[in-house]
């Protein structure tokens, strides 16, 4: 993982956690506005897309695919402001991809940079990309991401696969995650957002409903769908119920304080549950108390000494060895373990 990526997903991980509004400070009231994207909510399980297979994945004869529905573009550096965001990936075949990508394996980052609607050549997008990271031993995937929504049921394929091939998903400044883009941020590992996040109803397409109570009933098969979709992500299933009451001509922009109150910012709390499972099994607890007490530490003595990553750096390195790191039995499970 880059040193300066590490230090500042860290950092945003846990200032989006658990931290409460200064006292004097006011918390920003909800705001709904009128929706002028084009990008939606929209249910159309006619027109859902399926996942490649493991075994296709696994070789290099992929399907034909491109990007059709946005912009895709493949950087190896997370410094978008001086490094711009990279080559375009618009052929999604196997050469393709591993042409875009090859210069990311020394890095050992990979930025994919998506503006557009949520649809199934998104979906393809994400599954290949990572696939390729996976071939490549690129761990460190960022999915830099500007969309104003699309197809429900292509966006949850595509969480789906975000959540098992652990990515950072992060919406910057000037950037947008609306309506059906909120499923994509549900499913990163970490979740990093200067950006705006908004949220609302469900547009039904392809419905043979009649009345009232027909919509509602086919509304309420997707709602269910969606508020299991958020539960296996760990976000509060209470964000389906309210895409369910904001008039899909609305827009419902959420707080900041409510993004880390519905679990849409920050760590991924089930990835965070897994994780430390995993490490007390091959670490022992220990190891995971210390872990967890170094990041407490980190964010009140580092973190505090404002943005020079080095500053932080310098100091996190140097706190880490009150806590017993790098650990002997697990050297490379210790914090900062990349500045070793």
């Amino acid at each position: 993982m880059s040193k300066t990526w590490s230090i500042v997903v860290l950092c945003l991980a846990l200032a989006a956690c658990d931290r409460q509004p200064p006292a004097g400070e006011s918390v920003v009231a909800p705001v709904t506005v009128t929706s002028a994207d084009n990008g939606g909510a929209i249910s159309s399980p006619a027109v859902a897309s399926k996942p490649l297979t493991a075994d296709v994945l696994e070789g290099t004869k992929w399907p034909p695919a491109r990007v059709t529905s946005g912009e895709a573009t493949i950087s190896c550096d997370t410094d978008y402001a001086t490094a711009g965001d990279g080559v375009p990936l618009v052929n999604l075949e196997y050469f393709s991809v591993l042409d875009a990508m090859d210069g990311c394996r020394e890095s050992g980052v990979v930025r994919l940079r998506y503006a557009g609607k949520i649809s199934a050549d998104f979906a393809d997008l994400v599954q290949r990309v990572a696939a390729m990271a996976k071939r490549m031993d690129i761990d460190n995937r960022i999915l830099d991401l500007d969309s104003t929504g699309g197809q429900v049921e292509d966006g949850i394929r595509a969480g789906d696969s975000i959540g098992a091939t652990h990515w950072t998903i992060w919406v910057r400044e000037g950037s947008v995650c609306h309506s059906a883009c909120v499923f994509i941020l549900a499913a990163g590992d970490n979740r990093l957002v200067s950006g705006q996040v908004g949220i609302h109803r469900i547009i039904r397409l392809h419905s043979d409903a009649t009345t009232r109570a027909e919509l509602e009933q086919e509304l309420r098969s997707v709602h269910d769908q969606i508020k299991d979709y958020f539960a296996r992500n760990g976000v509060d299933i209470a964000v389906a119920d309210m895409m369910m009451s904001v008039p899909s001509r609305d827009l419902r922009l959420l707080t900041s304080d409510e993004m880390r109150l519905y679990g849409l910012s920050g760590s991924n709390p089930v990835q965070d549950d897994l994780e430390r499972i995993g490490l007390a099994r091959k670490c022992g607890e220990d190891f995971v108390h210390r872990k967890e007490a170094f990041a407490h530490a980190f964010e009140r003595k580092c973190a505090a000494s404002g943005d020079d990553v080095g500053k932080m750096s310098d100091c996190g390195v140097e706190l880490r060895q009150r806590y017993g790191f790098p650990d002997r039995k697990c050297p490379g499970e210790s914090p900062l373990s990349e500045y070793d």
